[in-house]
Parts: structure tokens; sequence; C-alpha cells
């Protein structure tokens, strides 16, 4: 097959390393893709957003099979169009994709459907929104309804805290001000993984990243400062608990709103007393959540995609290694503000082992340099027989890159480790 893989960041690494082992795999394309990726597949310039300009490319490359990375393509319905021009595509629906493009829209098919969640208020007005949250008091969770890369919720454990982020949803910060409040709920969080082909739901695996820029969970949120695979606190138990009462439901759902759910459903929980309820859901693989499910992977990930879009996931099994992997987020100094692109990364083309593999993020060129073009720049992954082995590996690899500029967290697995 020939495959066009759609994103630049470590996520789309991730899943161009797992696509390229595949024997189904006759030529893989990415767009527009990174250094790392681009010693997996031909690199090619393509305006994303231009659906027409990706379509002709497709036709006149003789691509068999899109998969679709990023939210962005899919809220835009990047895949209904491909879909419509006869162009196999991995991802969900315009319509479908609202799971991730709006939590209002999700909260209320939880609503509808007994999906258990958080208790809510959706607002279209700052004053409304100031008042529901002082009624309610602290703590209480804040977010902006739709798409914000990662940085768009707000945990308010003080009432100041929860006005300032009212405030700048409506400034329009994250893009048009609309906002869903929600009631604040104790436990440990936890991402479930599971591909939907519209009627049949196949469970891949759990993992745990951690949101907060700062050692011991502390700072301000951001994309992800890394992850691991699998998720101790996700029993087997609480796997068919998130599946029957959250996943299943879900798909249920949208089908009988007629837009079937097909692609990767990754379900952000919170174990509370009551048992798992949903954060939020995201439409497409998690970043950094990928680069460990990648590495832990047995089964060809492309059959498994293909299946989905098919709705042949009944006949689909998948296997993965009982290792632990862990992920190591390497970041620009001034992550998540403000960053300097550009510092030399050096150090990466050594052979940091077989367990090891360095993904790229927000990574450039410059003449023959690896270069940083972002905030969260490199994903240091590594597998090992224990949460603890995984991290020496991943943190022994982080010291062996040479870059003065960079930074990361250098507690990630304490949770799993503990």
């Amino acid at each position: 097959m020939k495959v066009l893989l759609i994103g630049s960041g470590g996520r789309e690494h991730a899943l161009a390393f797992a696509l390229a082992k595949s024997p189904l795999l006759k030529k893989l394309y990415a767009t527009p893709g990174n250094p790392g990726i681009g010693k997996l597949a031909t690199l090619v310039s393509i305006k994303v957003t231009d659906h027409s300009t990706v379509i002709g490319f497709c036709k006149s490359h003789q691509i068999d099979f899109v998969v679709v990375g990023p939210e962005a393509p899919l809220v835009a319905g990047l895949v209904d169009d491909l879909t419509k021009a006869g162009i196999k595509a991995f991802g969900p629906s315009k319509f479908a994709a609202q799971l991730e493009g709006s939590k209002g829209f999700t909260k209320d098919l939880c609503e509808k459907y007994g999906i258990p969640t958080a208790s809510y208020g959706r607002f279209t007005k700052e004053a409304k929104a100031l008042a529901y949250v002082r009624a309610q008091g602290a703590p209480i969770v804040v977010k902006a309804d739709g798409l914000a890369a990662g940085k768009g919720v707000t945990v308010a454990m003080t009432l100041a805290e929860a006005e300032t982020a009212v405030n700048e949803i409506f400034a329009g910060r994250f893009g048009e001000g609309e906002c869903v409040i929600e009631e604040f709920l104790e436990g440990e969080e936890a991402s479930f993984f599971c591909l939907s082909d519209g009627v049949h739901v196949l469970p891949l695996a759990t993992a745990q990243d951690h949101k907060r820029v700062g050692e011991g969970d502390t700072g301000p949120n951001t994309g992800g400062m890394g992850a691991y695979s699998p998720a101790p606190c996700m029993t087997a138990a609480l796997c068919a608990v998130a599946l029957e009462k959250i996943v299943k439901p879900t798909v249920v759902a949208l089908a009988e709103m007629g837009h079937p759910y097909k692609g990767v459903l990754y379900a952000g929980l919170i174990l509370t007393k009551q048992g798992p309820k949903l954060i939020e859901y995201n439409a497409r693989f998690g970043d950094p959540e990928t680069q460990v499910l990648m590495m832990r992977l047995e089964s060809d990930l492309l059959p498994l995609l293909v299946a989905s879009v098919d709705g042949t996931l009944d006949k689909a099994k998948v296997s993965w290694r009982d290792e632990t992997a862990l992920t190591v987020v390497m970041c620009a100094k001034g992550y998540p503000g403000d960053v300097t692109k550009g510092s030399h990364i050096n150090g990466l083309e050594q052979n940091f082992g077989a367990e090891v593999e360095v993904f790229h993020a927000g990574t450039a060129l410059d003449g023959e340099f690896i270069v940083a073009n972002g905030g969260r720049v490199l994903n240091v992954t590594a597998l090992g027989k224990s949460p603890r082995d995984a991290q020496i590996r991943a943190y022994a690899a982080v010291d062996g890159i040479d870059w003065p500029e960079g930074f990361c967290r250098r507690d990630i697995g304490w949770r799993a480790i503990k």
C-alpha cells in the first residue's frame, strides 16, 4: 500500500515508526513531517488546509490510504472530503470529531446517553459563566470549548483562578469565546485507547501522561511532558468498566446520530470512588502517549487502521509487549510560554540501544544540523522490564543528548514507580 501520513509531531514520528514495519507498506509519504519522520518516509509539501490539494496529491501519487495524525484536519472535515473523493482515510468525520472539537458537544452527549462524567454548565456569555463559577465555588474546572492545543483547561483551586480562566476564554485567547465549567473530580487520571469502525470497538492499551510542566506535577498545563504505558491503575476490571459504560455507549450514540465513529477514541478518564468517569475525548492518538503505545505494539499497525475504516474490527486482534514503555519530552526553555527556535541539538545520531527510540517533535533542519523548531522538541522513549527500568534507560539517553537550550522533567513515571 502507498500511505500518506499527515502531521509533523512526535505522535506522527511514532506512527511512522510503526507503519514503516508493516509488510503491507509499499511507500510512505508524510506532510509536512519532520527530520525524524524523513528517515522513514518521503516528505512532501502539501497545504493540508486545502483539501482539494490533498486529494490531488493522493490521486496523482496513487495513494491507497491516508492517516490523519493531528486533530485540526479532522475537525475541519478532511476525512469527509477524502472519502467523498474515493480515497480511504483513517480518522473520524467532521461531525464525529466534535468529540474533541467541542467539549460542550461531548458533555451534552454524555448527559443524553448516561455516560459517567462530571456535572457541568455550558456558557456563551461571560457574565453567566462568572455567576456559575461564583455559585459553585472552588475547586472547579474551566475549559475552553474548542481546540486549544492542550492548553485550554484550568483546574482552578481558587475562585480568583477560575475567574481569570473565564476572562481569558471570553477575551478570545482560545478562539471564539465559549466555555464549559465542570465540577472538580478527585482521583487518579489515566488514558484509555480504543479503535472503532462505527460498530465494533477494539480496546488497545492504557497510558498515563504528565500534563504539568513542573516536577511533582506542578505548574501550568502543557501538551504533555512525558508518558508511560501501561497505566498500573487501569486494571483489567477498570478497563472493562470504561469500555462498557463510556466508550461503547459513545460509539452507539454517534451511530444513532447518523455519524458512525471510525478511528481511534482516546478517552481521558478519572478514577473516582464511584468508578471511572470521562474527563474528555480526543479524536486522534495522544501525544506523547502514542510514542509509548507504538513502542509496545507487537501487531502490524497498518491493517488495524484499515480495519477501522473498512468496518472489520470484529475480525482484528492486537498484541502488546509486556514491558513498560516510558517517554520523556525534551522542551525548549521557556515552554509552555514563549520559546526561542533555532538552537542546535547534537548527539542524536548515536546508538542509544535497541530498546530506545528518540522521536522528533518540534525539530527542523538547518543545513546539516538538527535544530529546535517548537516548544516540545524531542520524545526520548524507552522500553524496560519495569517502570523504573524504562525510566533509567530513557534518562540515560536524555543525558546523552547535547542540547543546552533544552530541559525536561526528571520525574516522569514517578506515580507508576511509587
